[in-house]
């Protein structure tokens, strides 16, 4: 795997633009609860490459820049625009949902249905 192999799926390009935008690095400034300051307040993690020995490479996601907007179900979260995407490694994608999910305990979420 190079490191701009894009996930199956990806006709319209939009998980490229949105790796290349972060220059393939993941954009996650502290919201999965590390404050990444070793790295310039950025997590480390670059796409194709390793976090630390013993680990499989890192393949970035594409998803919601918004860590609320990352609760979305899937049908809206993929009728986000580019702008609101951002690079994430999947262990602060994971941490940032959870986190998220924790804050958003007790609201009532938004329905998708008609009944």
């Amino acid at each position: 795997m190079n490191g701009r192999t894009p996930p199956l799926g990806d006709s319209t390009g939009l998980w490229q633009a949105v790796i290349a935008a972060a220059a393939g690095r993941c954009q996650c400034r502290g919201t999965c609860g590390k404050t990444h300051a070793k790295d310039g307040d950025r997590c480390p993690a670059v796409h194709g490459g390793y976090v630390r020995h013993g680990t499989g490479p890192v393949s970035l996601l594409a998803a919601a820049s918004d860590p609320a907007a990352l609760l979305l179900p899937e049908h809206r979260a993929a009728a986000l625009p580019k702008r609101e995407l951002a690079a994430w490694c999947p262990a602060c994608h994971d941490a940032t949902r959870r986190t998220a999910a924790k804050a958003n305990r007790g609201t009532a979420p938004p329905s998708d249905s008609l009944f």
